[in-house]
């Protein structure tokens, strides 16, 4: 993650030590606010003499190149993935009486969830058979509770709180439509794993999210109340029409998006020559002298301190006395090896 503390020294001190380097981003940020500001300066720093990046969505790639200044040719977008075989639909524990929409997220702003207050009892107001099962937990949970008891949903908006991730697919067969209402998203695996569950889905038209899915999987909203209610409106009508097989989606979902496919693509970018593999300290401290007036300075002393570290390191603890992993050989196992592990 871009903010994460812990990464940016492991970046700088694997540098250091001479390792190829890889940064995976699946954030975005904006450059207008004092946050996104610093982040992004801290960001242009450790990704300065990086081997490689990583981005989950090609918005994000877009994103994390100006953040950072990157070569685009040195980010490579290789998406997130799920394991379908524990996501089967199973439309026998929908409730036929009712047109479900599931909301799975962080109940916070920055997914929506004023907006998902807002169009709840308008929804409801308008189509009588519907009902929202809302899993997560955050601080907006107070104003779904609060907008459920001003209006009397009790028996159509049901909140479940935390879900663990072995019980989501419980969660997602029970619904007809999955709701996303986020304000920004780099992803949104919750919209895959949705669709691989079999729900029609409908998402606010953020970040990456067009990406993610074929158009006949998904429904498109601005960020707006009124929109996201006549584009929900037009998704119930798609499912009380019966015209769409949703249950067919799994399929589609589970070629899309393996784990032995993206396992793949990462293993050919770590393969990869790096221009930027072992650097000389000169040059490291001059892209770093780069990063701002006296910011670059600053980032000069720590890096030469960083260096002083590793000597003072190498001094008490050689080389010679730690162990090396050993080279592991894939080819070397086999499909029993694998059936094995699976068991364990």
């Amino acid at each position: 993650m871009a903010f994460s503390s812990l990464a940016a020294e492991a970046i700088i001190h694997g540098k250091t030590m001479g390792l190829k380097v890889y940064f995976t981003d699946h954030s975005l940020f904006g450059f207008a606010d004092a946050s996104s500001i610093l982040t992004n300066k801290l960001l242009k720093f450790t990704l300065s003499d990086i081997d490689h990046v990583i981005c989950v969505s090609n918005t994000s790639k877009e994103n994390t190149v100006l953040r950072a200044v990157l070569n685009p040719n040195n980010v490579s977008v290789i998406p997130n993935a799920l394991v379908a075989s524990q996501l089967l639909p199973d439309p026998s524990k929908r409730n036929p009486d009712y047109i479900t929409i599931v909301v799975l997220s962080r109940l916070v702003y920055r997914k929506g969830m004023d907006l998902l207050v807002a169009v709840i009892p308008r929804l409801c107001a308008y189509h009588p058979r519907l009902r929202f099962i809302i899993g997560g937990d955050g601080p907006k949970r107070i104003d779904l509770e609060q907008m459920r008891e001003k209006y009397f949903l009790y028996d159509r908006v049901e909140l479940v709180g935390a879900v663990r991730h072995s019980q989501v697919r419980n969660i997602l067969v029970k619904g007809d439509i999955f709701l996303n209402t986020s304000l920004t998203e780099a992803f949104c695996i919750g919209i895959v794993e949705a669709a691989c569950c079999g729900l029609l889905v409908v998402s606010t038209k953020v970040g990456g999210v067009p990406e993610v899915l074929p158009e006949e999987m998904i429904l498109f909203a601005k960020p707006d109340e009124d929109d996201i209610v006549n584009v929900v409106s037009e998704a119930i009508d798609i499912i009380e029409s019966k015209e769409l097989d949703t249950t067919a989606f799994h399929e589609q979902v589970k070629k899309m998006y393996s784990w032995e496919d993206i396992a793949a693509r990462t293993e050919i970018v770590y393969k990869k020559d790096s221009p930027n593999f072992k650097l000389p300290l000169i040059e490291r401290l001059r892209r770093y002298y780069g990063c701002g007036l006296w910011y670059g300075k600053l980032l000069c002393l720590v890096m030469i301190l960083d260096w002083i570290l590793l000597f003072i390191l190498e001094y008490f603890y050689p080389l010679e006395s730690i162990d090396k992993a050993e080279f592991f050989d894939a080819k070397t196992l086999n499909d029993d090896n694998f059936e094995q592990g699976d068991n364990l």
